[in-house]
């Protein structure tokens, strides 16, 4: 049986502020408890470190379906899935994996892309009679009478923007859903939903190699206490353990010959801790991101993302402020 030994106890009311949040985590014998942050303003509490279920197939049932009982057995409350992902079948998957322990759970799921016919494909669809029916769909496919938090996947400035509002504000009503948030890296979407709706919380991607979100987003998230559920924090692998293997081809604004420059220099500066833990420690650092999701496939990269929160307490403030300015700072182009 896999685990780390550390459990999800503890509950924090906190309000997203751009400063670095620095906490003791309790520490008992078996581990470190991990803790819960509320999302935005609901009565959601999500812990600090999620799973991102998009990493696991259906093809490989069995252990994916012990990834995520590992994830839950060892604090890890928030599972974010999609109805895009496999085209369904990540949510069926979710589903078995939860069946008997849906109330350990903060379930998220998305929605927005409509498959084609003949599943070779799909096309975006934020209507209101689009989502009032999909939702039935993913709730069936994850065998629970409503979704924690329901997210748009996705979204422009040229969507029936409150027609999709009135969509989900329906479904809240209507008890199908909990809350609701967006998937979004494009501030001006996220401006507007801030301006017109009751999201809770925006799922970005957001790393130590994309910080992006630091200068176009977090000011407004926090103006109006929404949070932040961070996605692809270990940047496809390139701030992992196995960085050395995930570096050839770059990543975002930062070619190979960056990256060997710079990931040896930071590996250079850890302590008793994992470059994934850097990583980690890193986008959790601030009251606005509420959590963060990184994917496992295997339950070996499941381990190394737990043993990594064992290591959070040991990463001080000067040290994130010291590899934070080794980084890229810049805003979202092109992304309207």
């Amino acid at each position: 049986m896999w685990s780390v030994d550390f459990y999800l106890e503890l509950n924090l009311h906190l309000t997203p502020k751009i400063t670095i949040f620095i906490v003791n985590r309790q520490r008992t014998k078996d581990g470190v408890r991990m803790l819960k942050r509320r999302l935005g303003t609901s009565d959601l509490y999500v812990s600090e470190v999620g799973l991102g279920c998009m990493s696991l197939y259906a093809s490989n049932e069995k252990e994916s379906i012990d990834i995520i009982h590992a994830a839950l057995d060892n604090g890890m409350n928030l599972l974010d899935t999609a109805d895009l992902y496999e085209f369904g079948l990540n949510e069926e998957l979710v589903g078995k994996a939860i069946k008997g322990k849906r109330d350990q759970v903060i379930l998220a799921s998305k929605v927005g892309n409509r498959w084609d016919k003949n599943k070779e494909g799909w096309s975006w669809d934020p209507s209101k009679k689009y989502i009032k029916a999909a939702v039935k769909d993913s709730l069936r496919r994850l065998q629970t009478d409503y979704i924690d938090l329901y997210q748009l996947h996705g979204g422009t400035i040229e969507d029936p923007i409150d027609e999709t509002i009135e969509a989900f504000e329906e479904l809240t009503k209507e008890g199908f859903i909990r809350y609701y948030g967006i998937s979004s890296i494009r501030p001006n979407v996220i401006r507007e939903y801030c301006k017109k709706s009751n999201i809770i919380s925006v799922m970005m991607q957001y790393s130590l190699l994309d910080r992006r979100p630091e200068v176009d987003v977090f000011d407004l998230l926090n103006e109006h206490n929404i949070s932040i559920i961070a996605r692809g924090p270990l940047a496809k692998g390139v701030l992992s353990s196995n960085w050395r293997n995930k570096i050839a081809n770059g990543y975002l604004e930062y070619t190979a010959t960056e990256l060997k420059s710079l990931l040896p220099k930071i590996n250079n500066m850890l302590e008793s801790y994992s470059m994934t833990s850097l990583a980690l420690r890193y986008v959790t650092a601030s009251h606005t991101v509420a959590t963060t999701i990184p994917g496992a496939r295997t339950m070996e990269q499941l381990v190394d993302i737990i043993q990594a929160y064992n290591q959070f307490d040991t990463i001080s403030e000067q040290k994130l402020e010291e590899v934070k300015v080794m980084t890229i700072l810049e805003n979202y182009k092109g992304h309207l």
